[in-house]
Order: C-alpha cells, then structure tokens, then sequence
C-alpha cells in the first residue's frame, strides 16, 4: 500500500470503484503553488498540486475516492477540467508552473493537458498531452467525442478528438485575443468563448472536428467575461462578468444562443466577483459563488475576510433571480451541482474547506459542516452534460 492509499484510507476517503464510476463524480483541482498574503498572490515552489475525485454518488456527504499528484494552478478561470458524459476520462488542463528565479519563484506558461482513466482503481493518469499556452478552460462536448480548451497566452482554442480512450491534439483555433472559458452547445454545433480582455463573446461553428471562428458574430459582454456556461436545451449562453475588478460592472449577460446571429437579451448582477459560475444538469438554476473582497489586498477598501454564494433561477425567455444566498468561506473557487441538480459545491481556496448546499426551493441551506481538503481548491466540474 502506498503512503498515498494509506491516507486515503485512514481518512474514510477510499470507496470501491463501481462502473462508469466518474458520472458520479466532480474533479476539483488543488493548487499548493500559490498563496494569497497581504498584498496579493505570491508565488511559491511546485510539487504538492493535486486533482481530487471526489464521488458524490451520496450527494449530501461526497467523499475523496483519489487524489493525484497533478499540476493545478489557481491563475486563470475555475473551469479546467471536466469529466466526458460518460464519466470514463477526466481531463484536466495546467495553465501556468511556478520556476525558480534566484531566490524568488516566477510564473510561467504551461500547455499540458492531462487524462484521467476514472474507472481504473484507484484512477489514475492515462496521459499527458500537448495543447495551446496557458489551457485554461474546457469544454467537453455532449457526445463526448470533443473537447475545446480556452488558451489564454496562446490566444487561441485547442480542438481535443476523444475516441475510444484516447485523447488527442488536433490543433488551435486562432482567436487573436485572449481566451479564458469556453461552453459547447448541447447540439455539438456551436462554441462560445469569453474574449476577457476584450469584452466579448466569440462564437465557434463546429462541423465533427473542424471548428471555425468568424469574427463578425462576436457578441459584446459586460467587462471581463471570466466564465461561460449554456442551458441544457441550447437556448441560453450565460457568461460572469467579474467586472472592473474593485467591485464593479459585475454581470451574468444571457445570450440568445439560438438563431443565425446569437445576442445578449438580458443582463443580471446576483453580486461583486463571480468568477466561479454554473446552470445546473436541469436548467433550473445557476450558482454563482461570489468573492466580494475575500481576494483583495488589506489595505483595499472592499476587502472582506469571506465570499457568498449566490443562487439563480432561469426563468422564461432566460431571465435570471436572485433566489437565495448563503455565506461562503475565503475565496470562493469552483462550484459544481450534483448529476440530481438538487446540491451545490463550492471550494474555498484560502480556508481548504469544501461546502455543501441543499437548494430548497432555490434556497442554499448547509448540508453540515464544511469538509477540510488537503490542499487549496482552485477548480470543480463535474460531468459534460
């Protein structure tokens, strides 16, 4: 038994692996590398990153059935990694690694893609693959035969083909901006990506693998579209806004996806930092988790030591409502529903605590404690739907 296993173990964390055990499961991502001090982030040395899988078969009380030693970084958006709809591969992209410049650590780019085998037990990493610079958010599209990755450095998309097992580069998209999110839409003929720097939505065609970018459809946001996600029928693309970054201009913009030329038909505030976001496997609702100040230096005057969760309904003709809200730990994270859309993780990166909500009647309540984790969640997702 490994030192690993054994801990596993010990903790009440190993479970037995049944059958396509990953469509039961979310990944979150846990970054040692980088710590939040007074006056901001500060880099440190890499090699104690993590990917967790966490089996939330029982959704009020999940339990970490692995962890493996993988690169993770908290810089760039919360959505890199996702598990294939039928929860047989994990994919997890590194957008930066940490080096060491004299007796200090600096940030640098990275462009490896890792595969996660989810029914081996314990699982374990498949392979590793070469994407653009800086992979930052993923999308697995909804027959699971294709993956786009959002590269930020690289402005770009990485197209990924998903066959029989085996994961594979096809190659980038130029985009000429920045890319931090990317959402497939459920009929596996559109993509949506969040242009951050440039306030706006680029829309992809997709034809089997081949995806093509035409600037002309790009749709204006709010400022700094950070994070994307669609409803499951197709209709609607809602992107975070994590605005001006002092707590301002802070949106969820809802696009008409449908059409020959998607636009924004409506434009929501649940709160200030919603870089985390998520609609759930039904449709009902997105979450939300909002940093508020918990990210800012000491000296800002919006700094709070906490974050909050915010919950929405998707109402008719897409409209979202601000349904309930619950407090939330240091620097809230990743956020995923379980497959029932009926509880809502949420990672706390500074206080390594993971919590659990029960929605009643679009209400957050607690289910318990919040769980500690061995390391800093930086990411969640769960299954491509």
């Amino acid at each position: 038994m490994t030192m690993r296993t054994a801990l596993l173990v010990c903790c009440g964390w190993a479970a037995a692996t049944p059958a396509l055990a990953g469509v039961h499961d979310i990944l979150i991502g846990l970054d040692a590398k980088v710590a939040i001090g007074p006056n901001g982030q500060i880099a440190g040395p890499p090699g104690n990153d993590a990917v967790l899988v966490m089996d939330v078969s029982n959704p009020a009380k999940p339990r970490i059935r692995a962890s493996l030693p993988l690169m993770n970084s908290l810089i760039g958006p919360p959505t890199n990694l996702q598990i294939t709809p039928d929860g047989k591969l994990g994919l997890v992209a590194n957008s930066v690694v940490t080096t060491q410049n004299g007796t200090a650590w600096k940030i640098s780019m990275d462009t490896k893609l890792f595969v996660i085998d989810l029914n081996a037990s314990p699982p374990k990493l498949a392979d590793t693959v070469t994407v653009g610079t800086q992979p930052s958010g993923i999308a697995i599209s909804h027959d699971g035969s294709l993956a786009l990755i959002a590269n930020r450095a690289g402005k770009s998309v990485s197209v990924v083909s998903i066959r029989n097992g085996t994961v594979k580069a096809l190659g980038d998209v130029p985009l000429e901006q920045e890319a931090a999110a990317v959402a497939i839409a459920p009929d596996g003929r559109r993509a949506f990506v969040c242009l951050n720097l440039v306030n706006k939505i680029a829309v992809l065609t997709i034809d089997g693998q081949k995806v093509t970018y035409d600037k002309s459809l790009d749709i204006p946001a709010a400022i700094n579209p950070y994070n994307i996600d669609i409803t499951p029928d197709g209709k609607y693309v809602i992107a975070s806004n994590t605005g001006a970054g002092q707590t301002n201009s802070d949106a969820e913009v809802v696009i008409d996806a449908t059409g020959p030329h998607p636009h924004v038909i409506d434009i929501a505030s649940p709160g200030n930092g919603p870089e985390g976001f998520a609609i759930s496997p039904n449709g009902h609702w997105a979450v939300a988790p909002l940093l508020l100040g918990s990210g800012a230096k000491e000296g800002d005057w919006f700094k709070t030591r906490n974050g909050e969760l915010a919950v929405m309904s998707i109402g008719p003709e897409g409209r979202l409502t601000v349904t309930g809200k619950a407090p939330l730990g240091a620097l809230p994270e990743g956020v995923a529903f379980s497959p029932d859309s009926q509880y809502v993780y949420v990672g706390n990166y500074i206080d390594k605590t993971l919590q659990v909500f029960r929605l009643n009647n679009g209400k957050p309540v607690q289910a318990g404690p919040a769980i500690a984790l061995p390391g800093q969640p930086a990411s969640m997702r769960g299954p491509a739907r």
